[in-house]
């Protein structure tokens, strides 16, 4: 019988190989689920993706299912009522990069018409392909997400290095990292 090959990250919990089975490299065009794909990697940066995606109904609820406008206007008020919120984490300065980052996406739509345009342009709107033959492959960074994340930066998003952008490229799929004998590997090209 023959097991299916998955990328080795995703053997950790049933919850991480769920998220690999099902998202991770899919292709991401809608801006509120760019949004909630770019938060979450800000979020996760310092900790374990399995705590991210454990509490990712949290966020979902705490953020009004990454609803741009309405996250846009949260106040410090609404800052301080996170902060208590069990169902996520309670770092200040995550929770206000991800408020400060829906009022760049929305400066970014007025420009650019969306998010999803503004990205994918990074990437002759294709997903690239890494073509890994192992997890060691597989960069923390790239000079593409250097580059985006200093352009991020210059409009003003924040908590996103060049490792974190990379991370939000892999699961948004603007870069397919599945390892080359990983049953997703095609599906995502």
């Amino acid at each position: 019988m023959n097991e299916i090959k998955k990328c080795l990250w995703a053997l950790k919990t049933k919850l991480e190989e769920t998220y690999h089975d099902a998202e991770w490299g899919v292709p991401i065009y809608d801006d509120a689920k760019l949004f909630e794909a770019l938060s979450l990697e800000l979020c996760q940066s310092g900790l374990s993706w399995h705590t991210i995606l454990n509490k990712r109904e949290g966020y979902r609820a705490a953020f009004n299912q990454f609803d741009l406008k309405s996250v846009a206007a949260f106040d410090d008020a609404k800052i301080e009522e996170l902060l208590l919120d069990a169902g996520i984490v309670r770092h200040r300065a995550k929770i206000s990069a991800i408020i400060n980052n829906a009022q760049c996406i929305l400066n970014v739509q007025q420009e650019y018409g969306s998010f999803s345009a503004y990205i994918w342009q990074f990437t002759d709107n294709k997903t690239l392909v890494g073509n890994w033959q192992s997890k060691e492959e597989v960069p923390a960074s790239t000079d593409l997400s250097i580059l985006i994340s200093k352009e991020l930066k210059k409009k003003g998003f924040k908590f996103l290095g060049p490792t974190t952008t990379y991370a939000f490229m892999q699961s948004a799929g603007l870069v397919n990292d599945h390892t080359t004998d990983c049953f997703r590997f095609d599906a995502c090209k």
